[in-house]
């Protein structure tokens, strides 16, 4: 035992929750079949290390001790059910069951593996909605709290908690099997895996609201998960693109705020901040990706786009052509208004602004950009570049008006001043 601080033993029980509590779930849920009754045991768990360890010292295998305490409540808590019920044999079957769940130290890399990969596709089930989803997944396998989750997407914690309950209660009426899917299923249930991680790295990098434009403690949950699927399901060209994906994304975190936190645009970074260590790593996820010898999917190819931001020293060495034409690929694969919009940005940059403008206007009846800032701004960016200043404040108007992000709208603010001093200048001339 180590000797107790209580403040250092705070300080390790949190940070052993967040490593151990995805494999103590997981490893309860295999035998419990029940997600939510795996969860409120492990919490347990969590409470009994929060009343022994300050007074007793934190063990020398915490992850062992955590799941030893679990199963023993899950053995208390069954007796009691069974012997109102007098189902005696059936306590006897559970003690039995329990006792083959792995303690971490001694059981094999594949069993816990195996465990956290069902827990993986279990909490992304397609039964439950996008948001029931993310918040199941960070709340399972990123050990964040409910009150964590909530400040993260900035919903109030009473919405988080429901969330969380109903996908449960859900799970348990569905009779979701905890199993990773079949061949057959595989591919649809991982393009759902892998949705939910890029969602949550996505609203890190670039929040949809509030008064902070990046959120790193989403990043860095949504980069944990996608290597935990690595190491998982290392041979699955997505898989790998994915984390290619956000390794390289990654690795621009800290050039792409200034001192007051007010955001620089992927042009205007210093690219010496860039991390090229992220860059190392990303770059050779891609070259895993593309030897496998299948068609890059929609994450390998948008890698392979943020590759060629991270090749490129200088923002004029970018290779637009290059990224033009993985655009293309991207847009025939997903038929996505997003990647087209994108693909628009890309051609300006390689073509001309009035090319990418032209792909941009024929956009500007699509259905989904009905209220979607980026729109606007793409628009406003290409006509400021054709010196149509006048029409291009009047989108980045509605752009900042669209926006829910403060960072977002004082930077499309600056835009629309920039665009009113321009006109004044010239007309003064």
């Amino acid at each position: 035992m180590t000797s107790p601080n209580h403040d250092h033993v705070h300080r390790t029980i949190e940070a052993v929750w967040r490593i151990e509590s995805a494999k103590l779930i997981a490893g309860l849920a295999r035998m419990l079949r029940d997600v939510g009754l795996a969860e409120e045991l492990a919490q347990d768990a969590l409470v009994a290390a929060l009343e022994h360890w300050p007074a007793e010292g934190v063990p020398d295998k915490p992850g062992a001790w955590l799941m030893t305490t679990a199963k023993n409540r899950a053995l208390d808590r069954l007796r009691r059910q069974r012997s109102l019920e007098s189902r005696h044999d059936d306590v006897d079957e559970v003690e039995a069951l329990l006792a083959t769940i792995p303690n971490f130290e001694e059981a094999a890399d594949d069993a816990i593996g195996d465990d956290l990969l069902r827990l993986i596709f279990t909490s992304c089930h397609p039964v439950l909605s996008t948001e029931a989803r993310v918040a199941l997944t960070l709340r399972l396998l990123g050990g964040l709290t409910t009150d964590e989750i909530a400040r993260a997407f900035l919903v109030p914690e009473p919405t988080i908690a429901q969330r969380i309950v109903r996908a449960k209660r859900s799970l348990a009426e569905a009779h979701v099997p905890f199993e990773v899917p079949g061949k057959d299923e595989l591919v649809a249930r991982l393009a759902s895996v892998l949705d939910v991680v890029y969602l949550i790295f996505n609203e890190g990098y670039t929040a949809t609201s509030g008064d902070d434009w990046m959120r790193p403690a989403l990043c860095e949950e949504a980069l944990r998960l996608a290597r935990i699927l690595v190491g998982l399901i290392p041979g699955e060209s997505e898989v790998l693109g994915l984390l290619a994906l956000l390794e390289l994304t990654a690795s621009r975190t800290r050039a792409r705020t200034g001192v007051q936190g007010e955001p620089i645009l992927l042009l205007e970074q210093n690219r010496a901040l860039w991390d090229r260590l992220l860059i190392q790593r990303g770059l050779a996820l891609l070259e895993r990706a593309e030897k496998l010898g299948v068609p890059l999917g929609p994450y390998a190819l948008q890698a392979a786009i943020a590759a060629c931001h991270a090749r490129a020293r200088a923002a004029e060495q970018t290779d637009w052509p290059r990224i033009v034409a993985l655009y293309d690929a991207l847009a025939a694969l997903t038929g996505s208004p997003v990647v087209e919009l994108n693909r628009a940005v890309a051609v300006g940059m390689a073509f001309g602004p009035q090319a990418g403008l032209e792909l941009a206007d024929a956009l500007v009846d699509e259905p989904a950009f009905k209220n979607y800032h980026l729109l606007p701004s793409v628009r406003g960016d290409l006509l400021a570049k054709l010196g149509r200043n006048d029409e291009a404040r009047a989108e980045f108007e509605r752009a900042a008006m669209l926006t829910r992000n403060a960072r977002e709208r004082a930077l499309l603010l600056d835009r629309v001043a920039a665009c009113a001093t321009v006109t004044a200048t010239s007309r003064s001339h």
